[in-house]
């Protein structure tokens, strides 16, 4: 798993106005809490920020006012619905060594068996638990040959050591449906077919 290292500075305005003053700046408003602790209102670079959390459950070492370290896993991001930029991350505080529950990503490979079945991901990401610094960055599955009707549950995916699940055992990650052959809308006659006139 991957760490990234951010300077962080300790903010004292706050509100809406604050706010925005802060992403004016190429910064994003962050507030860090966990382990019992009053929470830390900070500012973080937001280029940085934005390509750290393209790594799903990034592990981020915070520098603080060249102070303190803190290592820290994002809790809730908030985009700006229309142009994307990030408008305030939550992050929650961890130590090495920690248990941490967290999602990953479940990515799926290999072919169905033919006939044009489709994979429905029920959850696209499964709840598991991990220590802080060895968080997965995602699980593999196969689907290799899987007929219409099969189903891939929690139980059945391989986890990293030390990865526990956080879910049911038989929860439904992935399904195969059959594929639905479309049918012609009322009144229209199917190809080949001639409409009988009264």
């Amino acid at each position: 798993m991957s760490e990234v290292k951010l300077t962080a500075e300790t903010r004292t305005e706050f509100g809406k106005g604050a706010a925005r003053r802060i992403r004016r700046d190429s910064k994003v408003p962050v507030v860090l809490y966990g382990h019992g602790s009053d929470p830390l209102h900070l500012t973080l670079p937001g280029h940085d920020l934005l390509l750290a959390l393209r790594t799903p459950n990034v592990l981020i070492s915070l520098d603080i006012d060249g102070k303190a370290n803190e290592l820290a896993i994002p809790k809730s991001v908030q985009r700006d619905p229309i142009k994307g930029f990030l408008e305030h991350v939550d992050l929650l505080l961890v130590k090495r060594g920690e248990k941490v529950t967290v999602e990953v990503p479940v990515h799926a490979e290999g072919e169905l068996a033919a006939g044009g079945n489709l994979l429905e991901h029920v959850l696209n990401a499964l709840p598991v638990e991990a220590e802080a610094t060895h968080i997965p960055e995602a699980v593999t599955v196969s689907v290799e040959g899987l007929e219409a009707g099969a189903s891939v549950l929690a139980k059945d995916i391989k986890l990293p050591k030390g990865t526990t699940l956080a879910v049911e055992e038989d929860a439904v990650v992935l399904q195969v449906l059959a594929a639905q052959a479309e049918e012609a809308p009322e009144g229209e006659a199917a190809e080949g077919e001639e409409v009988a006139e009264a």
